[in-house]
């Protein structure tokens, strides 16, 4: 895919506690996986995912720890907390029920009355 989808407000904490969901990552490394999951359709700026690991480390879904990444370089490697888990099982079916919703909207057959 050629054109770069803009991600909706509040979608990018799922992606992260998503892609955190299978173990320890640094920022890249969550940034690469939400690229290479949707195709390249999704780009996630530094100007936005830091903050928003920020943000999801004061609410004490995630925390991080300094390590090695695999080029030998000093990174911050974040992990969910049990808390974490939990959010992201609630976002996760949230997230169903609003597509679920949209795409009834998106797939009508009739005009509003």
């Amino acid at each position: 895919m050629g054109d770069h989808v803009h991600v909706l407000k509040g979608t990018l904490d799922l992606m992260i506690l998503k892609a955190l969901r299978w173990g320890p990552a640094h920022g890249y490394g969550v940034v690469t996986w939400i690229k290479r999951t949707t195709d390249g359709a999704l780009q996630i700026e530094d100007g936005a995912l830091y903050p928003a690991l920020h943000r999801l480390q004061n609410r004490e879904l995630i925390e991080a720890d300094w390590g090695t990444s695999e080029n030998n370089r000093r990174a911050k490697y974040y992990r969910l907390t049990r808390r974490g888990r939990q959010q992201l099982e609630r976002e996760i079916s949230s997230w169903s029920r609003f597509s679920e919703a949209v795409w009834k909207v998106v797939e009508a057959t009739e005009a509003p009355a």
